[in-house]
């Protein structure tokens, strides 16, 4: 197939940027779908260890950003299911 070879980016050196992006989106899915599967409270790996790791994320910031509040002072809306 044409375009796909390393002879073919010899001849059309154009596409070398569109190679770098593609690589790059690739690369930025695969860590933004790991660290959804590592740091997600939704995710349960383990549920001899920690049955409920929701309970976890009681009083942490859970999100990336968030100018308005500090999370951590504030008390969450999830049930206690312990009680």
């Amino acid at each position: 197939m044409q375009g796909l070879g390393l002879q073919s980016l010899k001849k059309n050196p154009a596409l070398i940027p569109l190679y770098v992006c593609v690589a790059a989106g690739a690369v930025g899915a695969v860590y933004y779908m790991t660290r959804l599967a590592t740091r997600n409270p939704d995710v349960t790996w383990n549920r001899t260890s920690n049955p409920e790791p929701w309970q976890e994320y009681k009083n942490k910031q859970y999100k990336f950003y968030s100018p308005i509040r500090d999370y951590s002072k504030t008390e969450s809306a999830a049930p206690k299911f312990e009680e």
